[in-house]
Protein backbone atom coordinates (compact mmCIF):
# COMPACT_ATOMS: atom_id res chain seq x y z
CA UNK A 1 0.00 0.00 0.00
CA UNK A 2 1.63 3.00 -1.24
CA UNK A 3 1.27 6.74 0.51
CA UNK A 4 -0.93 8.99 -2.09
CA UNK A 5 1.28 11.38 -4.41
CA UNK A 6 -0.35 14.50 -2.39
CA UNK A 7 1.03 14.05 1.35
CA UNK A 8 4.22 11.77 0.12
CA UNK A 9 5.05 15.32 -1.69
CA UNK A 10 3.92 17.22 1.36
CA UNK A 11 6.51 15.55 3.89
CA UNK A 12 9.61 16.07 1.45
CA UNK A 13 8.90 19.37 1.64
CA UNK A 14 7.96 19.47 5.59
CA UNK A 15 11.73 17.46 5.81
CA UNK A 16 13.64 20.18 3.54
CA UNK A 17 11.48 23.11 5.88
CA UNK A 18 12.36 21.29 8.89
CA UNK A 19 16.05 20.81 7.52
CA UNK A 20 16.09 24.39 6.49
CA UNK A 21 14.57 25.66 10.59
CA UNK A 22 17.24 23.27 12.14
CA UNK A 23 19.94 25.08 10.07
CA UNK A 24 18.19 28.66 11.20
CA UNK A 25 18.53 27.63 14.98
CA UNK A 26 22.14 27.03 14.89
CA UNK A 27 23.29 29.41 13.02
CA UNK A 28 21.08 32.43 14.47
CA UNK A 29 19.96 31.36 17.65
CA UNK A 30 16.57 31.67 16.58
CA UNK A 31 13.71 30.74 19.14
CA UNK A 32 12.06 27.83 18.07
CA UNK A 33 8.62 28.86 18.71
CA UNK A 34 9.66 32.45 16.15
CA UNK A 35 10.94 29.89 13.67
CA UNK A 36 7.88 27.93 13.82
CA UNK A 37 5.63 30.91 13.50
CA UNK A 38 7.81 32.77 10.36
CA UNK A 39 7.80 29.33 8.90
CA UNK A 40 4.07 28.79 9.09
CA UNK A 41 3.24 32.37 7.97
CA UNK A 42 6.39 33.32 5.64
CA UNK A 43 7.44 30.78 4.27
CA UNK A 44 5.47 26.87 3.88
CA UNK A 45 3.42 27.76 0.63
CA UNK A 46 4.94 30.80 -0.19
CA UNK A 47 6.71 32.86 -3.34
CA UNK A 48 9.44 34.32 -2.24
CA UNK A 49 12.07 35.55 -4.58
CA UNK A 50 9.97 34.18 -7.62
CA UNK A 51 10.89 30.74 -5.75
CA UNK A 52 7.81 28.71 -4.98
CA UNK A 53 7.89 27.00 -1.91
CA UNK A 54 6.01 23.36 -1.51
CA UNK A 55 3.26 23.62 0.92
CA UNK A 56 4.08 20.90 3.29
CA UNK A 57 2.82 19.36 6.31
CA UNK A 58 2.94 21.44 8.76
CA UNK A 59 2.06 19.20 11.98
CA UNK A 60 4.87 16.65 10.59
CA UNK A 61 7.43 19.74 10.23
CA UNK A 62 6.13 20.64 13.45
CA UNK A 63 7.42 17.48 15.42
CA UNK A 64 10.75 17.32 13.54
CA UNK A 65 11.70 20.15 14.33
CA UNK A 66 10.43 20.72 17.64
CA UNK A 67 11.42 16.70 18.12
CA UNK A 68 15.08 17.22 17.18
CA UNK A 69 15.68 20.18 19.14
CA UNK A 70 14.33 18.45 22.59
CA UNK A 71 15.77 15.52 21.52
CA UNK A 72 19.18 16.95 20.28
CA UNK A 73 21.48 15.46 23.26
CA UNK A 74 20.16 12.06 22.23
CA UNK A 75 20.32 11.80 18.39
CA UNK A 76 23.54 13.88 18.82
CA UNK A 77 25.35 11.12 20.27
CA UNK A 78 23.80 8.38 17.96
CA UNK A 79 26.00 10.51 15.18
CA UNK A 80 28.75 10.73 16.84
CA UNK A 81 28.68 6.69 17.12
CA UNK A 82 28.38 6.07 13.57
CA UNK A 83 31.25 9.08 12.33
CA UNK A 84 34.48 7.69 11.47
CA UNK A 85 37.37 7.66 14.16
CA UNK A 86 38.70 10.74 14.58
CA UNK A 87 35.71 12.43 13.32
CA UNK A 88 33.27 15.13 15.81
CA UNK A 89 29.91 16.69 15.35
CA UNK A 90 31.64 19.56 15.56
CA UNK A 91 33.82 18.73 12.01
CA UNK A 92 30.55 18.51 9.80
CA UNK A 93 29.20 21.75 8.69
CA UNK A 94 25.61 23.08 9.53
CA UNK A 95 23.56 22.17 6.63
CA UNK A 96 24.77 18.66 6.97
CA UNK A 97 24.17 18.54 10.64
CA UNK A 98 20.55 20.05 10.44
CA UNK A 99 19.86 17.14 8.03
CA UNK A 100 21.43 13.85 9.62
CA UNK A 101 19.77 15.37 12.99
CA UNK A 102 16.30 15.54 11.36
CA UNK A 103 16.57 12.02 10.00
CA UNK A 104 17.99 10.84 12.85
CA UNK A 105 14.61 12.26 14.78
CA UNK A 106 12.60 10.52 12.67
CA UNK A 107 14.26 7.23 12.96
CA UNK A 108 13.96 7.51 16.77
CA UNK A 109 11.28 9.15 17.12
CA UNK A 110 8.54 8.14 14.06
CA UNK A 111 8.44 4.46 14.02
CA UNK A 112 5.31 5.32 11.70
CA UNK A 113 7.67 6.29 9.17
CA UNK A 114 9.45 3.04 7.34
CA UNK A 115 13.28 3.60 7.43
CA UNK A 116 13.65 3.34 3.99
CA UNK A 117 11.25 6.29 3.34
CA UNK A 118 13.56 8.36 5.81
CA UNK A 119 16.83 7.44 4.32
CA UNK A 120 15.16 8.33 0.54
CA UNK A 121 14.01 11.11 1.78
CA UNK A 122 17.15 12.69 3.54
CA UNK A 123 18.86 11.89 0.85
CA UNK A 124 16.55 13.32 -1.49
CA UNK A 125 17.36 16.99 0.77
CA UNK A 126 20.81 16.28 0.58
CA UNK A 127 21.49 16.14 -2.90
CA UNK A 128 19.37 19.99 -2.61
CA UNK A 129 22.92 20.97 -0.54
CA UNK A 130 25.40 18.90 -1.77
CA UNK A 131 27.34 16.15 -4.78
CA UNK A 132 26.62 12.80 -4.80
CA UNK A 133 29.23 11.93 -2.24
CA UNK A 134 27.71 13.69 0.56
CA UNK A 135 24.53 12.37 0.08
CA UNK A 136 25.79 8.95 0.22
CA UNK A 137 27.23 10.08 3.60
CA UNK A 138 24.15 10.51 4.66
CA UNK A 139 22.67 7.32 3.37
CA UNK A 140 25.33 5.15 4.98
CA UNK A 141 25.45 7.13 8.51
CA UNK A 142 21.31 6.99 8.68
CA UNK A 143 21.38 3.42 7.68
CA UNK A 144 23.36 2.73 10.43
CA UNK A 145 21.70 4.50 12.91
CA UNK A 146 18.56 2.91 11.92
CA UNK A 147 20.37 -0.87 12.36
CA UNK A 148 20.73 0.72 16.16
CA UNK A 149 17.31 2.37 17.03
CA UNK A 150 14.95 0.08 15.32
CA UNK A 151 16.48 -3.30 15.63
CA UNK A 152 13.78 -5.77 16.36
Amino acid sequence: MSRPPARSKARAAARLAAVQALYQHEMEGTPIPSLLHEFHNHRIGATIEDVEYADAEVDFFDDVVKGATARAGEIDLAIENKLASGWTLARLDKPMKAILRAGTYELIARADVPVGAVISEYVDVAHAFYEKREAGFVNGLLDGIAKDVRAA
